[in-house]
Order: structure tokens, then C-alpha cells, then sequence
């Protein structure tokens, strides 16, 4: 088992996640279309890669299709493309419809790679064909032997770009509404489709009041794994490379992070790997776990990881005032322990005379921040899962934020210049 930061894993490097594969595996072979959901770092693309790869051995044909490049419909449309003619059992039905599409101008598609193919079929769609080329595409994908699993991975992240375009909103709501329609249509032997991405779609089509435009998915979560695995991971990824793990030091790194979010371990292990003890060949203790803690997962090394999380709150909030407000509720919660009651009826105040309605995106963005792993209900207001999470908007809030109880009353604001 190879330590692994920043990729996906498959083969021997894939660790537990037998439960969620066979659950998994079970609804595909049903024909059960679904959505993989979870807090961010939760192993979701290594979980589906397994998954197709289980799905393989069993005679099946997967499609991967990313699409969190995609700059419009015609780019996503063109990008499954792209991905399905990979699949030998389609690449044929694909490169006779793009000859009858285009006819001599298409040139010598047998000779053409993904890449190549991607680009001509892109040239096939505009603004009124991509809707049926991609029921086509769909159609193509289907009467595979066993079945054929379609991947579409960070459609959030495509969403959410549309959104940001001219009708934005209008023009998600038709994408997701043709997603519906081409895969509950039967083509014979239809292609099984599972939705995934970085960011939560739940929350985004709650947010733009279309929430029936997903429910034909099955939703399954990946959860974080619990103090036992944790430490069983760590003990294998130490015995791979030599490094001997005190008693105690794995379960502190558990403690360290608060929570068994996957890759977070993974990044915690890269770091105590190359540890001053560690490349002295000592035994890796509590302290050492303290050390790197304290001055490489909330030092700079830590940031860029971090930052991450910044960069896909931005797009599942979708609109830089929300995103403020955000802000102000993680550091809050990072810097008094909990973001209560009152605190929030502080924020609610804080915002109220600039728009109506401010209870209710309150209300959304405490559940994109649950949805997506930053907070937890708790019997007292919200409180991060994850210790890491806590520690660094902690580092980088306290000395700016004033707690919102303490903050003076609206139009006291305006009178000192707020």
C-alpha cells in the first residue's frame, strides 16, 4: 500500500470501503442510477474507479467523463463523448454517427485519437443540437452485453460554471432536466449513470429551487472512516515503507485531525514519513505526531491543501456575498468553539436591511456548510468535524474577527463608518 496524496487509488493502494462498494455495486447491477456523495477528501473518484474496476471483471463497460473543464453544454456533451469512445464496444456505433453527421468533412475519423475525436465531435454541436446529439450519445452507450456505467464526475463544478454565464440558472435547470430525461428513457440495455464532484449537487439545486431534477438519482454517502481504520491505515502505510509507529502515535493522529477523512490521513502520514525521526530511522512517537501537527499540517506545507477548501466553498456558494457570510460563520465557530443561537440571530441582523429573505440563505449556506463536512449539528448551535479544519480557520480568523455577539447593533454600524 503506497502512500498517496493527491490522486486517486485503485488495486492494492485502495484501503476499506467494502460496505459502500458492495452497496454500490448492488444498485449498478440493478440498474439503478445514483449519486455518490460526501464531504470533501471522502476518496469519492477512488471509490468510483474501484467500482469500475469491480464492474469490469464482471464483463461490464465504464465510462469516465470529468467534466469540470467543461465550459458549456456542447463541452460537456463533447467530453462524454470523448470518454465513451475509449470503450471499444461503442467507438464503432460513435465514429459511423459522426460520418452520417458530417459526412466528407469529418475526414479520416478511424484515424483519429479521444483527443482528435473530442474536437470533431465538439464542431457537431451549438446551442440547438446538443440536446439531441446527446441523447444519441446516451442511446449509443447502450445495449452493451452485461451493462455500461457512465462516471460524470464534477457535475456540480459544471453547474455551477454555468451559473455564472447569461441565464445561467435557466440554462442549468434545462441540462439537468435533458440529464433526467436521456437516462430514465429505456434505449435497450440503457446505460447505468452515476454522479459525482468535489462539491455538494444537493445544496446547489436546493439553492436553485429545482430539487426534483435529481430524484431519480439513489443517493449513497461516503462517510469518514472511524478512529480503528484510521489507525489500521496508518500501521500498513508504516509497515510498507519501514517506519516504526509508537504505541499510541497512530491514534493520535487521529485525534490531531478529529476526524478519519481519507486523504487527510494520507497527507498527515506524507508528513511524518519525512520527518526528522523518521529519516533517522527512530521510532515515530506522540511528540512527533505533535510536531508535525503544530508545524507542517497548520504551517505552509498545510495551506495549499487547505486552500482547497476555500476555492470549492466559492463555487458551491456560487456568489461572493454568500461566500462572506460563510467566512464569517466558519470564524466564528473556529474561534468561539461554536456558532450559537444568538450568534446567528447576530448574523441575521448584520445582513437583514441589505435583502429580504436573509433567514432563508442563512439557512442554505449553514447546510451547504453541513452538506459539504465544514460544520455538524451539535445541542449547543454548529461545531467543525474536523479538528484540522478548526485549527487553521482559527489561525487565520482570530486576529480579525470580532465575535458576532459583541459586534455593535446596524445602525450603530453606520454611525461609527461601518
Amino acid at each position: 500500500m503506497k502512500s498517496a496524496t493527491g490522486r486517486w487509488v485503485s488495486g492494492d493502494d485502495f484501503f476499506d470501503r467494502t460496505d459502500e462498494l458492495d452497496q454500490l455495486e448492488g444498485l449498478v447491477s440493478e440498474g439503478n442510477h445514483v449519486l455518490l456523495t460526501g464531504q470533501r477528501r471522502m476518496g469519492k473518484t477512488s471509490v468510483t474507479r474501484e467500482l469500475g474496476a469491480r464492474l469490469e471483471r464482471n464483463g461490464w463497460g465504464v465510462v469516465f467523463a470529468d467534466i469540470e473543464g467543461a465550459r458549456d453544454e456542447e463541452d460537456a456533451i463533447s467530453t462524454i463523448a470523448s470518454a465513451a469512445h475509449e470503450l471499444a464496444s461503442i467507438r464503432p456505433k460513435l465514429r459511423a454517427q459522426a460520418k452520417r453527421w458530417l459526412g466528407e468533412r469529418v475526414g479520416a475519423v478511424e484515424e483519429l485519437g479521444a483527443q482528435g475525436f473530442r474536437v470533431k465531435f465538439r464542431a457537431m454541436l451549438n446551442g440547438d443540437t446538443w440536446r439531441h446529439r446527446g441523447n444519441e450519445l446516451v442511446a449509443m452507450c447502450g445495449g452493451h452485453p452485461e451493462g455500461i456505467l457512465l462516471v460524470l464526475d464534477e457535475l456540480p463544478i459544471f453547474l455551477a460554471r454555468l451559473l455564472r454565464k447569461d441565464r445561467g440558472a435557466e440554462r442549468a435547470d434545462e441540462f439537468l432536466s435533458w440529464l433526467r430525461q436521456a437516462f430514465q428513457f429505456d434505449h435497450g440495455g440503457s446505460p447505468v449513470l452515476l454522479v459525482s464532484g468535489s462539491i455538494g449537487l444537493v445544496p446547489l439545486v436546493e439553492r436553485l429551487g429545482i430539487p426534483d431534477r435529481v430524484n431519480y438519482l439513489h443517493t449513497v454517502r461516503l462517510g469518514p472512516w472511524s478512529r480503528e481504520v484510521t489507525v489500521e491505515c496508518l500501521d500498513r502505510l508504516a509497515n510498507e515503507y519501514g517506519l516504526s509507529l509508537a504505541q499510541g502515535a497512530a491514534s493520535a493522529v487521529f485525534e490531531r485531525l478529529g476526524i478519519g477523512i481519507p486523504q487527510h490521513v494520507q497527507y498527515f502520514f506524507a508528513r511524518l514519513r519525512f520527518s526528522p525521526g523518521a529519516r533517522a530511522g527512530k521510532e515515530i512517537g506522540v511528540k512527533d505526531v505533535d510536531d508535525v501537527y503544530h508545524n507542517e499540517m497548520l504551517g505552509p506545507v498545510g495551506q495549499s491543501e487547505l486552500l482547497h477548501y476555500e476555492t470549492r466553498l466559492r463555487e458551491a456558494l456560487g456568489d461572493a456575498r454568500s461566500y462572506e457570510i460563510a467566512c464569517t460563520i466558519l470564524a466564528e465557530t473556529a474561534t468561539q468553539g461554536v456558532f450559537t443561537a444568538s450568534a446567528r440571530q447576530a448574523l441575521y441582523a448584520q445582513y437583514s436591511e441589505e435583502a429580504s429573505g436573509e433567514g432563508d440563505q442563512l439557512g442554505l449556506i449553514l447546510s451547504i456548510l453541513v452538506h459539504d463536512g465544514y460544520l455538524e449539528r451539535s445541542t449547543d448551535g454548529y461545531r467543525f468535524l474536523s479538528r484540522w479544519l478548526n485549527d487553521w480557520w482559527a489561525l487565520r480568523s482570530r486576529d480579525h474577527h470580532v465575535p458576532l455577539e459583541k459586534r455593535p447593533s446596524p445602525p450603530e454600524q453606520k454611525r461609527i463608518g461601518y
